[in-house]
């Protein structure tokens, strides 16, 4: 947003950020990823409250502390999602952002390499690549989805995302695309943009309308005044937060901590959602994984090779493989997600198996759950209270349940005899119902895909937050454009339509009419109603 505002050089543009540089191996280097998103120099470190269905666990619930904000942490895996889920975002009360509406603005932002012609943008800010699939697991997992009947696709975020195919990611000439290295640091050149460090405290207001935010940097507080607006992108953690430190929530909630009412919005904090996704590992009979190139003396090779030349292990996520199902019959558009990874281990790094492996976290997409953030304190400083409620419907046991069978079912086609060991978890003893949900219980975690909390809808709905202009009810001169504003969780990571919001936003915000309609129609499978997978001829 803060490039596409001051792009015309008519208005003065002001990014507020706490966090620090994003300069460094650490971030710029893919392979690095794990390495960010568990350090408190480039992450919020927030946990979640005690979740109820999975036994009390605290989740890590990671958010960027960093220029580009989460987009320089996450697993840089670029995701569009499906065009039913922005239909449905339309017939829920957002209006004018159904698949028609933001398809030219995917397209606007993106640079395709190797996607859809016709479909895919290709003079965008934003790289989109593909990995170079050296390792022979990719193959073997997609070429085992075909085998199980279910398919492939060319290009997931193209006419057809059902189906097995490969990854797409934002890396660029090996390293991390972000937002910041896309949109902000080649517009800092302008004179008309800013950046200015301090830790967001509240947005100040004349009687309704916002006129700033209050920053505070060590022990000295500041005010950024804002001639025309205030627009928030600050997570879907940290923009309810904000909002409520401001007088804008549940009034019931803000007044238990002191704060004065300015608008009764119940709708702020709630309506959280995310994907939650379990590892399914398997060991592996050939020395053709990841696992050879986790000691030290390869990490340094790796790193080297990268600083020189930006090229090698180092220049890639390892997301180069995935797959977007339907979970039975009568199911219209995939509700499935796999990552595949030529590696046994987890987010952390920490390794799940002392051999050679590989791995598939897989998740349902569209859980019914929905949790909260609510202030721990009125202190600006506190980390907000985030309960996500997980596994608060009987269906996201059956749905996970399905997953880890339909990844054995896959693991077990002839693409993977030349490869496949012994199941390393769940374990081949995990089989009945009671056993699986034990194992989800103790192992499920989140895909770091939070959204949903300031949702985007109808003024006249209570729970609605913004409008669809992104304007928040009830106040003026305020935005909103983050995904806290996405009425239900879209398929996929989340990056990918969090920037397309940034993008649109920004043409509401500078008065401009939307981008043409566009007429493309997306592929559903035509026996969605009697199949998972494809009929075959």
């Amino acid at each position: 947003m803060a490039d596409r505002l001051s792009e015309d050089g008519k208005n003065s543009v002001i990014v507020i950020e706490f966090g620090g540089s994003d300069i460094g191996p650490l971030i710029q280097m893919p392979s690095a990823l794990s390495y960010p998103m568990n350090m408190s120099t480039y992450d919020w470190g927030y946990r979640t409250e005690p979740e109820p269905h999975l036994g009390g666990r605290k989740l890590a619930a990671p958010r960027g502390k960093v220029i580009g904000g989460s987009s320089s942490i996450n697993g840089m895996v670029y995701v569009r999602g499906h065009a039913c889920d922005f239909d449905h975002w339309e017939e829920t009360g957002a209006k004018g952002w159904s698949h028609a509406d933001v398809l030219p603005y995917f397209q606007r932002m993106e640079s395709s390499h190797g996607g859809e012609e016709g479909v895919r943008g290709s003079s965008g800010p934003l790289h989109v690549t593909r990995g170079e699939r050296e390792i022979p697991l990719f193959d073997a997992f997609i070429n085992a989805g075909e085998q199980a009947g279910f398919g492939i696709t060319a290009d997931y975020n193209g006419t057809r995302q059902e189906g097995f195919g490969a990854m797409e990611r934002t890396v660029w000439k090996g390293r991390r695309w972000s937002a910041a290295n896309a949109y902000l640091k080649p517009a800092l050149n302008r004179k008309n943009l800013f950046v200015v460090r301090g830790l967001a405290e509240k947005i100040l207001f004349d009687g309704t309308r916002a006129t700033g935010v209050e920053i505070r940097r060590g022990t000295h507080t500041s005010i950024v005044h804002a001639n025309r607006e205030v627009v928030l992108a600050a997570s879907a953690f940290n923009s309810p937060k904000l909002l409520m430190l401001s007088g804008i929530g549940p009034a019931n909630h803000l007044r238990e901590h002191g704060i004065k009412v300015l608008a009764d919005r119940p709708g702020v904090g709630s309506n959280l959602q995310d994907h939650l996704e379990l590892y399914v590992q398997q060991e592996c009979t050939q020395p053709v994984s990841l696992y050879s190139k986790l000691d030290l003396f390869s990490k340094a090779m790796i790193g080297a090779e990268w600083l020189l030349f930006k090229t090698g292990l180092g220049a890639t996520n390892h997301f180069e493989a995935c797959a977007f199902l339907r979970s039975r019959a009568g199911v219209n558009y995939p509700d499935i997600q796999y990552h595949f990874l030529p590696v046994a281990i987890r987010y952390d790094g920490k390794l799940a198996a002392k051999s050679h492996g590989f791995q598939a976290h897989v998740g349902p997409m569209r859980s019914k759950s929905r949790g909260e953030v609510r202030l721990n304190s009125p202190d600006p400083k506190e980390a907000p209270s985030i309960k996500f409620n997980y596994m608060a419907h009987e269906e996201d046991w059956t749905d996970f349940r399905h997953c880890i069978r339909l990844t054995r079912e896959i693991f077990g086609q002839q693409a993977f005899d030349a490869y496949r060991g012994q199941e390393l978890a769940p374990g081949t003893d995990v089989q009945s119902d009671d056993e699986l949900n034990a194992f989800i219980a103790e192992h499920v975690e989140s895909a770091y895909h939070p959204c949903g909390t300031c949702k985007m809808g109808d003024a006249k709905d209570r729970m609605s937050v913004v409008d669809s202009e992104c304007r928040v009810i009830g106040v003026k001169n305020l935005r909103l454009a983050d995904s806290s504003i996405f009425p239900r969780i879209t398929n996929g990571n989340l990056n990918g339509p969090s920037i397309m919001v940034g993008e649109k936003a920004s043409d509401h915000i500078l008065g401009r009419d939307p981008l043409a309609k566009s007429n493309h129609v997306p592929w559903i499978n035509p026996d969605w109603e009697t199949t998972d997978r494809i009929k075959k001829a």
